[in-house]
């Protein structure tokens, strides 16, 4: 017994460990800088309803990346944090940070459709319960901003196939784990979507 004790007290060590050090390398892709990052988005606490818009019929050759590859940055200035976003939500992908879904029913920001970002609820995207219905949330992608305001916020089943589809407006939906608490694996999907309302691309320094 004594050794059943011992082999399962140095099991959940190493879960610890391993959890620990999965948030720390996580971590290094969220800068929190909460004044900084609402200063260079002013209005995006204006929960006044913008009308979505399209992102145009862009002729121009789609930029490709290879899975894992650091694609585009999100910003949330409600939770006043940046965060680094790579391409694909493979396991690799999503140790990194924030993965951008790659699918048939998915596109990148540039592209008309569904944007769909994912990240783990206990590492990047462990305080996304912070977001309200109106707020704004910023993609930079390829030199250009894309500014999209949130309109429904909910909680589903894991097995919901009604998330990850095809849109005919120009939308952003960020997915994590739910509940943000539970220990193990979480039964539920927490879901905010957005559509795009704006773009800008900013002058370089």
């Amino acid at each position: 017994m004594k050794k059943v004790g011992l082999l399962l007290l140095s099991a959940g060590f190493l879960i610890v460990l391993w959890s620990g050090y999965s948030f720390w390398n996580q971590s290094k892709a969220v800068t929190h800088q909460p004044e900084a990052i609402q200063e260079n988005h002013p209005g995006w606490d204006s929960t006044v309803e913008k009308k979505t818009i399209s992102v145009g019929d862009d002729k121009e050759l789609k930029p490709t990346f290879e899975h894992g590859e650091k694609a585009a940055m999100l910003s949330i200035p409600r939770i006043g944090s940046k965060y680094s976003v790579y391409y694909g939500t493979d396991e690799d992908s999503l140790k990194k940070g924030v993965g951008l879904h790659d699918s048939k029913w998915t596109v990148t920001p540039e592209e008309e459709g569904h944007v769909v970002l994912s990240g783990h609820r206990d590492t990047v995207f462990h305080n996304l319960d912070q977001v309200e219905e109106g707020d704004h949330l910023y993609v930079e992608f390829e030199g250009t901003v894309y500014d999209y305001q949130v309109r429904k916020i909910w909680i589903t089943d894991e097995d919901d196939r009604s998330v990850i589809v095809k849109k005919d407006k120009s939308t952003l939906t960020l997915t994590t784990c739910y509940p943000f608490d539970y220990i193990g694996f979480a039964p539920e999907r927490y879901i905010i979507q957005s559509e795009l309302v704006s773009t800008e691309t900013p002058l370089r320094k």
